[in-house]
C-alpha cells in the first residue's frame, strides 16, 4: 500500500474530523488553554477539561486519552510535547507523537488525526515538525498496529505545503 493511502494531508479544522481520535497539542499539565487545545476544549465542551483534570500531570513526551465530548471524533489523545509555558523540543515531539500512536494502538483505534504539534504557541519549526511526526508515523504503521489511516489536519496552506513536500521527498 502506498504512503498516500495511509497518510492523508489536508487543510482544515481538526475538531470537525470524524475519526477514532484527534490529537491535542498538549502541555504536560493537560490544561487546555489556547491554540489547538483551546479549539478542542470549545468544540468538545467542559467535560474534556474535567477528564484531563482527573488524569492530572503527565511527563513531557507522554500522551493520555480522553473522550471527545461533543465532537465527531470518539477520543482525544493529548500529546504532551511541552511543559506549561515552555517550548516544544524535538525529543519531546518525537516521544509524544510515538506515545500518541501507542495510545491509539492500545485502544484498537484505526484512524487518528494530528495537527502540526508544537508549531503554534510552543514555537517549534514547521519543517522539523513535519519530518519528526511523519517519520514517527511511518515507523509505527510499519509495525504491528491497529492504526490504518493517519490524517495530518493542517491549519493553513503553508503548513500543508511543508508537510506535502516532506511526504513527496520520502516517496521520490
Amino acid at each position: 500500500m502506498a504512503l498516500k493511502d495511509k497518510i492523508i494531508l489536508q487543510k482544515g479544522d481538526i475538531t470537525k474530523m470524524d475519526v477514532d481520535a484527534i490529537v491535542n497539542a498538549a502541555n504536560n499539565n493537560l490544561k487546555m488553554g489556547g491554540g489547538v487545545a483551546g479549539a478542542i476544549r470549545r468544540a468538545a465542551g467542559p467535560g474534556i477539561q474535567e477528564e484531563c483534570d482527573r488524569i492530572g500531570r503527565i511527563p513531557v513526551g507522554e500522551a493520555a486519552i480522553t473522550s471527545a465530548g461533543r465532537m465527531k471524533a470518539r477520543h482525544v489523545i493529548h500529546a504532551a510535547s511541552m511543559s506549561l509555558g515552555s517550548m516544544t523540543t524535538a525529543p519531546a515531539l518525537r516521544d509524544s507523537t510515538r506515545n500518541s500512536l501507542l495510545r491509539a494502538k492500545e485502544n484498537a483505534l484505526k484512524t487518528i488525526a494530528f495537527p502540526a504539534v508544537g508549531t503554534g504557541t510552543a514555537g517549534f519549526p514547521l519543517g522539523e515538525c513535519a519530518q519528526i511526526m511523519i517519520d514517527e508515523v511511518l515507523a509505527h504503521i510499519g509495525g504491528e498496529t491497529s492504526v490504518e489511516k493517519v490524517y495530518f489536519v493542517l491549519f493553513d496552506e503553508d503548513a500543508l505545503a511543508v508537510f506535502k513536500r516532506y511526504c513527496d521527498s520520502i516517496e521520490a
